[in-house]
């Protein structure tokens, strides 16, 4: 059966008709701030007690848009006799926002959780070269980051809590015991 002339014509109309009488929701952008998702990838939030200067994250980052610099310091021996130690310190760390393409794979690499994405999404400069960021402002950037989700309360408890609880069980049951044991006990004397 062949169309009806004009037919595509009265469905576009049709849907134009529709969307005119809708009502439009327009949010008034800086008055009015937008219901993000709550893991939303806006900027890279530094935890900067966490850091200890691997480098893995500089060096997995495809844009090379992380700059870090450190100095080793001496730590004293922490027992008599014991030796000296040296640890790195965190002299500088920078993110090129103009270069990173927010792919994460710092955050992911990181060993010690001291990265994390923060909502916070205004960020904007005039000049171009103010897109690097030190680590005062990511470190300000990750007091926005967000609780992580709570975990599902029928999921399966992780393997290295259920034989941590199931050590701790098996002790506790020792010692009580041992306790009942030493209570059954006749004190020894007035034979």
């Amino acid at each position: 059966m062949p169309p009806v002339p004009g037919s595509g014509l009265a469905k576009g109309l049709a849907v134009t008709l529709r969307t005119m009488t809708r009502k439009s929701v327009t949010e008034q952008y800086p008055d009015v701030q937008p219901d993000l998702p709550p893991r939303t990838r806006g900027v890279i939030g530094l935890f900067e007690e966490n850091c200890t200067v691997c480098m893995l994250c500089a060096r997995e980052c495809p844009d090379w848009c992380i700059y870090i610099d450190s100095h080793k310091e001496t730590v004293p021996a922490a027992t008599p006799g014991g030796r000296e130690r040296s640890r790195n310190v965190l002299d500088r760390f920078a993110i090129d926002f103009s270069l990173c393409m927010y792919c994460g794979i710092c955050i992911e690499v990181c060993p010690f959780d001291a990265l994390f994405w923060s909502p916070e999404f205004e960020y904007a400069e005039t000049d171009i070269r103010e897109l690097t960021h030190e680590r005062d402002k990511l470190r300000e950037w990750m007091w926005t980051v967000p609780a992580p989700p709570a975990l599902d309360p029928a999921a399966e408890e992780p393997k290295e809590l259920a034989a941590a609880r199931k050590t701790a069980d098996k002790l506790a049951a020792e010692q009580t015991a041992d306790q009942a044991a030493g209570q059954g006990a006749a004190p020894e004397g007035d034979a």
